[in-house]
């Protein structure tokens, strides 16, 4: 069974070694620099997952220019732009006092993903759909709220993760609900084989014809994102930098997703 996402696909050859190049370069600056790792530096990388998405969803319309467009495909979108951002961050960490270096990573994370956003937003304005997004978020929000409360409820060691645990719920109830939202009301396609795995039975269940077949997806979701904030307690605990990292990269794989599929909608029709 094919296990990657529809559209996934490696880059030309120049373009790996580029990336890897740039990988290197900043991999050694930040062995060199060891900038802090903490919960509001991470929390910083937000913004930067918001940029990701929005370059994924120009890709998708082609909407980039073709000497940049391999970069933004899956998954050298992210690998690019986690350079681009621990690069930022290891220059900001030996530019500014460390208690800058949070609010400087999150400005220039934000300008990208403003500039990266308005670029999705003018690809066809006409047709632009900002109900989508606020409807995804605020559903989220509040989901992912009561999921939170109730974890720490249930096994109150939890909280050690915070915060950076409770945008992981966040970031994974978002991509559950877009893609609900996407296959329930909009009509479009799930491209990860597993996830169209679990979408499709739902659809054979009774259940379907009152509140759709996007519902398991998140579930799953929300359940997988709970068990892996559960098993990082410890770690967050006693190697707090290490539980940093591995949220976050958990964090990535949900909420940009989610993101890329708030904007997708938003202009795709």
């Amino acid at each position: 069974m094919v296990i990657f996402p529809d559209g996934f696909a490696l880059p030309a050859v120049q373009y790996i070694l580029m990336i890897i190049f740039a990988g290197g370069v900043v991999m050694y600056a930040a062995i060199r620099q060891q900038p802090a790792i903490t919960s509001s530096r991470v929390l910083a990388l937000a913004p930067w997952m918001v940029f990701g998405a929005a370059l994924h969803v120009q890709y998708v319309l082609e909407a980039l220019p073709a000497a940049i467009r391999p970069l933004a495909g899956t998954p050298a979108v992210y690998v690019i732009v986690a350079i681009a951002a621990i690069g930022t961050l290891v220059t900001l960490d030996m530019l500014l006092a460390s208690t800058y270096v949070a609010q400087a990573l999150s400005v220039v994370g934000v300008v990208a993903a403003i500039i990266a956003v308005m670029g999705v937003v003018f690809i066809e304005p006409a047709s632009l759909r900002v109900s989508v997004s606020f409807i995804g978020i605020g559903a989220s929000v509040i989901l992912a709220s009561g999921v939170w409360v109730g974890l720490t409820r249930i096994v109150p060691e939890t909280q050690l993760t915070a915060p950076m645990g409770a945008f992981a719920v966040f970031g994974h109830t978002l991509d559950g609900v877009s893609t609900a939202i996407g296959v329930d009301l909009l009509g479009f396609g799930e491209r990860t084989p597993l996830s169209a795995l679990i979408i499709e039975f739902a659809s054979g269940l009774p259940t379907e014809a009152a509140i759709g077949s996007g519902w398991l997806f998140i579930l799953v979701k929300l359940l997988i994102v709970s068990f892996a904030v559960w098993i990082f307690t410890d770690i967050a605990d006693t190697a707090p930098a290490q539980s940093n990292i591995l949220l976050t990269i958990i964090s990535a794989v949900g909420f940009g997703p989610g993101v890329h599929n708030l904007l997708l909608f938003s202009v795709a029709g």
